[in-house]
């Protein structure tokens, strides 16, 4: 096992991959810039780096300054968190060069996976199913290709996600300005305009499916996480298990996924994404290659520490189990923004003068907040995650509900009331509702906004 590895994030992530770092007895060194100096993960971490200015791309998102941060303190490997660079090949090559261990997938199926046409090639001839759609087209060619889909469409970035580059296109007359402007905003996002064309499943569901693999072929699937109340393609709601999967399915899912796994040679901890159609069919989407924000609805009903499972793979040691994880109970996570749901969602950054968690069985807060805690504008708006566990979904609704009306946060705007107001809907406790769920309740004006 490792004995000191470098922390290349910032936030709740930081905090909650050093606390794993600590529990296995492994020195943690956090990076930071200097609108994070003092942050909660600098002072939890056995040594701080400070990497640069505030701006993300000359601190978290500077290769050449983390990997320095990590030779100079002497570190085995580097645990990416997720967002920045943790799904960026060049910086595992970095790292490799660099004598220091990515705690992760290796920079080849990295670089594959984050191709969304390559991931699916891929993952078809491994029998996975798809979404009928095309490989990355010119805008000569997708109306062609649009009219053999058929329409409605969507437009996706292949270089990215999180909704950049992404239009929906209900018919031909619409196309060749809903793909200047997808193709433009993922030039702008990811520095790749490519687009391709999918069929659009509507209404869907998102399900994705949690796995950890090792070095000697072994797969372990920890079930599916529902993930369909989004804003404009952000999740903001994630439970496990879904509400819309029967055993069949399920099992059928996770099969698929673990084939996969082995087909493509995956490492360490990913996340694999699926739509379910109303009929009950499920196609893929994409492969995260790295830890995910809801891991730990996956870690409260299977009792497995995701992170680290992570440290363990990564230095070489094996799965100690492997097949599909037994689970028990169900998980809800709702996330905490610093955003103003009365601005439109404008960030909300500032000063926490008072923070509340709430306390009890069954309730976990994963955050980098406190009182005190500056709330920077440069970051992602994220700053804590409310996650609660119960023998069943019923429970575990009302659990999450007390959970956030105990939660109090002062000095700054956040979204908790938009999470309470979704979670007492009758639409999310009946379980039957899609990614269109705030366009098509009571709720439309947060999905606007």
């Amino acid at each position: 096992m490792f004995s000191r590895v470098l922390v290349a994030n910032r936030g709740e992530v930081a905090v909650r991959v050093i606390r794993a770092l600590h529990e296995v007895g492994i020195e943690a060194v956090a990076v930071y810039s200097t609108a994070d100096a003092g942050a909660l993960h600098t002072r939890l971490a056995d040594r701080a780096v400070c990497i640069g200015p505030p701006p993300a791309a000359e601190s978290y998102l500077n290769i050449p300054s983390v990997v320095a941060a990590g030779e100079t303190t002497g570190c085995d490997a580097v645990h990416p968190g997720y967002g920045f660079l943790s799904e960026n090949p060049e910086f595992v090559r970095a790292c490799e060069d660099n004598d220091l261990v990515f705690i992760g997938p290796d920079a080849d199926v990295m670089s594959r996976m984050g191709d969304k046409v390559e991931a699916k090639r891929e993952l078809g001839e491994a029998g996975v199913p798809l979404v009928p759609g095309t490989e990355a087209v010119e805008l000569g060619e997708a109306g062609a290709s649009a009219a053999e889909i058929g329409y409605p469409i969507l437009l996706k970035a292949a270089a990215g996600g999180g909704g950049k580059g992404m239009r929906v296109v209900e018919g031909p007359d619409e196309l060749e300005s809903a793909f200047e402007r997808a193709s433009a905003e993922a030039l702008a996002a990811f520095g790749d305009g490519s687009i391709y064309l999918e069929k659009l499943i509507s209404p869907a569901r998102h399900v994705e499916v949690q796995v950890l693999c090792d070095a000697d072929g072994g797969v372990l699937t920890l079930g599916e996480r529902e993930c369909s109340i989004q804003r404009r393609h952000q999740k903001l709601i994630e439970e496990s298990p879904s509400p819309a999967l029967d055993e069949t399915t399920r099992e059928a899912m996770e099969t698929d996924v673990a084939r996969a796994c082995r087909r493509i040679g995956y490492l360490n901890a990913g996340t694999f994404e699926f739509l379910l159609a109303p009929d009950g069919a499920y196609y893929f989407i994409e492969l995260n290659a790295r830890l995910q924000v809801e891991h730990p609805v996956s870690e409260l009903v299977t009792g497995i520490d995701v992170v680290r499972e992570q440290l363990r793979v990564a230095a070489g040691e094996a799965l100690q189990l492997t097949g599909r994880a037994p689970r028990r109970g169900h998980a809800i996570e709702v996330r905490l923004n610093a955003e103003d749901p009365a601005r439109g969602f404008a960030p909300s950054p500032g000063v926490v003068e008072r923070f509340r968690p709430p306390l009890g069985p069954g309730i976990r807060l994963d955050t980098h907040v406190e009182e005190g805690s500056i709330i920077p504008p440069y970051y992602d708006s994220l700053i804590a995650k409310l996650i609660v566990w119960d023998e069943d979904r019923p429970t575990a609704i009302e659990r999450c509900l007390h959970a956030l009306r105990e939660l109090e946060v002062r000095g700054i705007a956040t979204t908790r009331d938009v999470g309470l107001e979704i979670l007492a809907s009758d639409e999310f406790r009946s379980g039957r509702y899609s990614t269109s769920f705030l366009e098509q309740t009571a709720l439309a004006a947060v999905g606007a906004a």
